[in-house]
């Protein structure tokens, strides 16, 4: 096992993974993943999810994080997206990809079918939303919450799983880890939500701050509890149909692996040019050595 500090990245240089994947439920691990190394990472945000892995997969380097950690022992709310998402983008991580397992809130998203979302609605409270805090401000854009060149690459190759595809759609995010309710659901319908889930906030707007690009690959568990034909919904449905699509949803990961990045027009790379609004001047040592990794050197000593 290697252990390494946030002042490490030259020694990764050599091995460095510009993809990486996020694993949800039931994906937590990578099929065909070879020469895999385990990194331990401290942040300044504390310790990500579990340590990463990274391996070859499709001719390349590729960084896999579990999101919920091993033996999926960390609940939505308790997951360190922060960490994550700060240790993957010190590994040398640009595009991200985040494998979600949801609930649809639209008829013609059933059970066992893929979506590329491209919104979402937070109805998350209590999460740290933010990197910047304690002593420096940055407000990044948030309009497309998803890389749009990234999210195209991804539901151009999905269709290779066999699965149905919806490209586009509403993520709405709640804090869990109770399902929702009735009235709930009917609500968040009314809204124009395409899906429900637990974890793409503030995933995605960390990874923007981060100056990452962002997609989300979401695999359709249940109808939540508006369908007239579903019942509750119980983790036995969620996980008996999450393990029908994991091959599936692997096929679509390697071919992402395979093919050339698609070039990111939508300015995730330098979200923070011009978002950072607190003077240079009033930014402690503290909050310079703590932003290090995301910010670079993007604020330079007053």
């Amino acid at each position: 096992m290697l252990e390494i500090d946030v002042d490490d990245n030259v020694a990764l240089e050599a091995r460095r993974p510009r993809l990486g994947v996020i694993g949800g439920s039931g994906l937590y691990a990578l099929e065909g993943f070879t020469e895999i190394e385990r990194v331990e990472i401290e942040t300044p945000f504390g310790k990500p999810s579990e340590a990463v892995r990274i391996g070859t997969l499709g001719g390349i380097r590729v960084a896999f994080l579990s999101r919920h950690g091993a033996g999926h022992r960390l609940g939505p709310s308790e997951v360190p997206y922060a960490a994550n998402i700060c240790a993957l983008k010190l590994l040398g991580v640009e595009r991200l990809v985040s494998i979600s397992a949801v609930g649809s809130l639209r008829e013609e998203l059933p059970p066992r079918s893929l979506v590329v979302p491209d919104q979402t609605i937070d109805r998350t409270v209590g999460r740290r939303r933010t990197f910047f805090d304690a002593g420096i401000v940055a407000h990044v854009s948030l309009a497309d919450p998803f890389c749009p060149q990234l999210s195209e690459q991804l539901a151009e190759f999905a269709p290779l799983s066999g699965l149905p595809v919806q490209r586009g759609g509403a993520y709405l995010c709640i804090e869990g880890p109770q399902f929702s309710t009735r009235a709930e659901s009917a609500l968040y319908r009314a809204w124009g939500a395409s899906v429900i889930g637990m974890t793409a906030l503030p995933e995605a707007r960390l990874a923007r701050e981060a100056e990452l690009c962002y997609a989300c690959l979401a695999m359709v568990t249940d109808y939540d509890v508006w369908h007239a034909s579903a019942g509750t919904v119980n983790v036995a449905t969620v996980i008996a149909n999450l393990e029908a699509m994991a091959s599936a949803v692997q096929t679509v990961v390697l071919a992402l692996a395979e093919s050339e990045p698609a070039v990111c027009t939508s300015g995730c790379g330098t979200a923070l040019a011009a978002a950072i609004i607190t003077s240079p001047g009033a930014i402690s040592d503290a909050a310079r050595a703590r932003l290090a990794p995301i910010v670079g050197q993007r604020i330079l000593p007053a």
